[in-house]
C-alpha cells in the first residue's frame, strides 16, 4: 500500500530551542524518502521519528544556511554506515558548492554508499533517475542563492468498471485497450477516453527562506501539501522583509492564492514560544486544511481528489 506524508523533524529558524530543532523534514512519497533541509540534529531526530538512513532516496537543500545544512554531515555519514544499497541523489545550489563539499567530507569515514550530486545552477526541471514524479527548483529571495522544490505526479487513466461493463469488456481486450488507445468491439470502436477518467496527479512545494517573491506562487500553484516557512508575525513584517522571511500572513495569503489544500507552516523564529498568533494570522486569509508544524509531527499528503 502507498504511504505519503510528510515526516516534521524540526521547526526552529536560525537557533534551536527547547521544543523546536532545527530544521528537517522528510517526505515519503510511495517507495521514495526526500530529506529536505537537514539541519543539525537531523540524524537524531529521524532516530525519534523512526525513520532510518535507508528510507532516504533524495536530499534537497534550498540554501547554505547553517540551521538548513549543518546536519547534511552526519546524514551523509549515516547512509554510508547503514550501507544503503541505492544510490541517494542530492540537490543543492550550485553556488553553495564549497559547502557542499566541505559538509560532505567533514572528518573522515569509510565510503560504502553512492551518493549522486546535483548542482543548480539554474530553475527548471532536475534529473530525478527513477522517480515516480517531476521534480524541478524556483529561485527564492534570500540573502544567499536559495531554491524551492515542486514535485509534481504526472496525470494519469482510471479505468471505469460501470463503463468497462456497459461495454462488454473485459480481461484482454482491456489490456488491449489500455496499450492502444481504442478497440474495434461489435462492429465498432471504443476509445480509452470512452471508459476512463484522468485521474490527476499530486502535487507537493517545498518553501523555505524566501521574501515574497514569484517563485512562492509558482511553486505552491495547486499544490496538495505546501510546506512554507512563517518565520515572523505580521507585526514583524519589515523584520521579515530585510532578512529575506516570511510572515505568518504572507504564507497564508500565497497559500490561498495558489489553491493549496493543505497548508504547513513552520520555521518559527525563537522569539516566539506559543504559536497561538501563527495560527491566528493564517486563519485570517486561509480557509483550508492548516498545520502549525510541531518537532516530529506527521502530516498525511491529502487524497486524491
Amino acid at each position: 500500500m502507498s504511504q505519503r506524508e510528510l515526516v516534521v523533524l524540526g521547526t526552529a529558524s536560525q537557533v534551536p530551542t527547547r521544543h523546536r530543532n532545527h530544521n528537517g523534514y522528510l517526505l515519503r512519497w510511495d517507495g521514495e524518502g526526500l530529506l529536505f533541509d537537514p539541519g543539525e540534529g537531523t540524524q537524531r531526530q529521524m532516530l525519534h521519528a523512526g525513520v532510518s538512513a535507508t528510507q532516504l532516496t533524495r536530499i534537497a537543500v534550498t540554501h547554505f544556511h547553517g540551521d538548513h545544512s549543518l546536519g547534511l554531515a552526519g546524514v551523509i555519514q549515516r547512509i554510508n554506515l547503514d550501507r544503503v544499497p541505492h544510490p541517494v541523489d542530492a540537490y543543492y545550489p550550485a553556488s553553495g558548492q564549497v559547502f557542499f563539499d566541505r559538509l560532505r567530507q567533514a572528518t573522515a569515514f569509510h565510503e560504502t554508499a553512492e551518493l549522486r550530486p546535483h548542482p543548480i545552477g539554474a530553475p527548471g526541471p532536475l534529473a530525478a533517475p527513477g522517480a515516480p514524479f517531476e521534480l524541478s527548483a524556483v529561485r527564492l529571495s534570500h540573502p544567499v542563492d536559495s531554491f524551492g522544490y515542486r514535485l509534481t505526479e504526472p496525470d494519469s487513466t482510471r479505468l471505469l468498471p460501470a463503463r468497462l461493463a456497459e461495454f462488454g469488456l473485459r480481461g484482454p481486450d482491456v489490456g488491449k485497450l489500455q496499450r492502444d488507445g481504442r478497440i474495434e468491439l461489435a462492429g465498432r470502436t471504443v476509445t480509452l477516453a470512452e471508459v476512463s477518467e484522468v485521474r490527476r496527479g499530486q502535487k507537493f512545494a517545498f518553501v523555505m527562506d524566501t521574501r515574497l517573491c514569484p517563485g512562492v506562487g509558482e511553486l505552491a500553484e495547486g499544490a496538495d501539501l505546501l510546506v512554507i516557512e512563517a518565520t515572523f508575525l505580521e507585526s514583524e513584517a519589515q523584520l521579515a522583509e530585510d532578512h529575506g522571511h516570511l510572515t505568518a500572513g504572507q504564507a497564508a495569503r500565497a497559500a490561498a492564492e495558489a489553491g493549496v489544500r493543505t497548508l504547513v507552516l513552520t520555521h518559527f523564529s525563537q522569539r516566539y514560544p506559543d504559536l497561538t498568533g501563527h495560527l491566528a494570522e493564517a486563519r485570517k486569509y486561509f480557509d483550508g486544511e492548516l498545520v502549525v508544524a510541531e518537532d516530529l509531527a506527521r502530516v498525511p499528503v491529502p487524497g486524491r481528489l
